[in-house]
């Protein structure tokens, strides 16, 4: 018989119960999220309880995959800090358990969580995925529930628009009734005019019949029925008809039945396949990639400068090259021609070569749209394997963190996993969207968001077992203070040396800004996201010491009882940002100035 200790016990019991509550509460704001995205789609359709049912089911199975790894960083988070909270975390160390062991049934629960996690990606989402974007598309399609409004034209109606002045709500009745029909083009436009009416829909929903009494229609002859009879002897002159009547009936199509789209429509698409079906159709796509390549070799091969071999059919398989001792010279061949025929040459080679550019223009179309589908293809293929990596991800950054904070309940961790997600998210999309518009490796793209937290979950795991004080302000000043010195404690000479090397340091970390900058718009692929990193690092960095730098000066003007004005501080932060080079100099030189002054200052009042 499997026996569990009693602490693993308590922190399964401890955990499961919040992790289920939270990622109701995550997929609930999630779904919300697409409700209000979709409501102009679902308002006003006259969609039966039963549709709209189906349709927040399959939306709700689709949004799992962003919901899941919110709900594990929340839960955890709550889980640990509530244990943390209660000193109980502290207890469980005193006994000489740590932090990683005591995570051990977590562990396994995330590892089973993951596994569930691919499966589900993997054999049930794609068939969700059809499911919900036939519906999707289906309802989209609907036509509107008719509700025609008073005291304005109601355009609901394709090739219809009908302005009811009034409405008797009793009777049903519409009264001073006017019917604009387009039916049969712009051109053909007829005019309806009535005092009253009455609407039904027919049986089937099929179609509007119209009952209309004491009105008059207008309409030209072809409208009317009268341009078989009738001969228009001036185009410009459209002769129309109008016709009284006491009582008329119009038949107006209109589809109100909801029809469902056929979902064998998207069996062919990506999103319902699985991983064997998606690495089988990437290998097939770039199977006919190939052969299109081959194909237009051929015909580049073809297309050669000479033309005349294109008029010959000769057997190359037995005819060995011959050196020619001779060569063409062009320029001598088109000045030996009038200027007749050197215009009808270049005019003739101007139109071969459109000719030929647009043939292989339209050839690679086709591999165009076929390399896009087999990026498609790949990244749907990643996204497979990217949701169970990130559960476990966002598991060893939030219990750690929990453990770290020691806050529980509903406060800091909602407002840290919020915070995190969002990241998370930001990243996801641009990787995303780079891997699906081709401009990084799909590879990258897919798991650049991975890549990024991975590190951070290591890190933030680490401390935690080591109990290192990672939110302890003091511990950060202290680091600081003995990594670059107590400005509080240094004399104004080292306050001015101090200055001078950061200073410098500040101006080759922008140098290399600006060569990182320069080297990522001339490279592409993943040498540029690898100067993009260095980019990114390379500015922080600078913009990290400008922060001290900004720091020492300041303690510098304050020990010489000097004030900083505030425009002073924001020219600092603005123009001498992308211009510290300039503002650098002015600064060392008025504070050399400053220090020789004041030792004068000194040697004096010592005399």
């Amino acid at each position: 018989m499997l026996r569990i200790k009693r602490l693993y016990l308590y922190i399964l019991q401890t955990f499961v119960p919040v992790f289920f509550m939270t990622f109701a509460i995550c997929l609930f704001i999630i779904l919300m999220q697409f409700l209000w995205k979709y409501v102009e789609d679902l308002v006003g359709k006259g969609l039966d309880t039963h549709v709209l049912a189906e349709l927040f089911l399959y939306a709700a199975l689709t949004l799992v995959p962003m919901a899941l790894p919110l709900a594990i960083l929340l839960a955890s988070l709550m889980s640990f800090g509530n244990l943390g909270e209660r000193y109980e975390l502290l207890a469980i160390k005193a006994a000489g358990i740590s932090l990683l062991r005591a995570m051990r049934p977590l562990i396994i629960l995330m590892v089973l969580v993951c596994i569930g996690a691919f499966f589900f990606q993997n054999d049930i989402i794609p068939k969700i995925n059809v499911k919900f974007r036939t519906l999707m598309i289906s309802v989209k399609q609907k036509s509107p529930e008719l509700d025609i409004p008073e005291g304005s034209f109601y355009s609901g109606i394709d090739n219809y628009n009908i302005y009811v002045k009034t409405k008797d709500k009793e009777t049903g009745t519409l009264r001073d009734v006017m019917i604009y029909d387009v039916s049969k083009g712009f051109d053909n436009m007829a005019v309806i005019v009535c005092d009253s009416a009455k609407m039904k829909m027919s049986s089937n929903k099929d179609y509007l019949q119209l009952n209309l009494y004491n009105g008059q229609q207008f309409a030209n002859f072809k409208q009317s029925g009268l341009g078989d009879r009738a001969t228009v002897r001036n185009d410009k002159f459209v002769p129309y008809s109008r016709e009284n009547f006491k009582e008329k009936e119009v038949i107006i199509p209109f589809d109100a039945n909801f029809n469902r789209m056929d979902e064998a429509s998207m069996d062919g698409t990506q999103i319902a396949k699985n991983v064997s079906q998606l690495r089988a159709s990437v290998d097939s796509l770039t199977t006919i990639v190939d052969s299109l390549n081959i194909n237009d070799r051929k015909v580049m091969l073809k297309y050669t400068y000479l033309s005349y071999r294109n008029n010959y059919q000769t057997d190359t398989t037995h005819v060995q090259e011959e050196k020619l001792d001779y060569s063409y010279s062009l320029d001598s061949v088109l000045n030996s021609l009038s200027p007749s025929e050197r215009v009808s040459v270049y005019s003739e080679a101007m139109s071969r070569a459109e000719a030929n550019k647009n043939d292989f223009m339209f050839r690679s179309i086709s591999k165009i749209d076929t390399q896009k589908k087999i990026r498609q293809h790949n990244v749907e293929l990643q996204r497979k394997f990217t949701l169970s990596f990130a559960c476990l991800i966002f598991f060893f950054i939030g219990a750690p963190l929990g453990a770290i904070i020691r806050k529980g309940g509903l406060g800091m961790p909602v407002v840290v996993s919020v915070i995190l997600f969002i990241i998370y998210y930001i990243i996801d999309n641009l990787g995303y969207k780079m891997a699906r518009d081709g401009v990084w490796a799909v590879w990258q793209g897919v798991w650049l968001s991975s890549f990024i937290l991975f590190p951070l979950g290591v890190f933030i795991t680490y401390k935690a077992i080591n109990d290192s004080a990672l939110f302890n302000a003091d511990a950060y000043r202290n680091y600081y203070v003995k990594l670059f010195g107590d400005r509080s404690l240094m004399t104004l000479n080292e306050l001015f040396s101090t200055y001078d090397k950061r200073a410098k340091d500040a101006l080759k970390v922008f140098a290399a800004f600006l060569l990182t900058s320069i080297a990522v718009t001339l490279t592409k692929g993943f040498i540029s996201s690898t100067f993009s990193i260095l980019q990114w690092i390379s500015g922080i960095l600078y913009l990290f010491l400008l922060i001290d730098i900004f720091f020492t000066r300041q303690e510098f003007y304050s020990r010489i009882k000097e004030k900083i004005e505030i425009s002073g501080i924001i020219l600092n932060f603005t123009i001498g940002i992308p211009f510290y080079f300039i503002l650098y100099f002015l600064h060392k030189n008025k504070m050399k100035k400053i220090l020789l002054s004041y030792k004068e200052q000194t040697i004096i009042t010592n005399i």
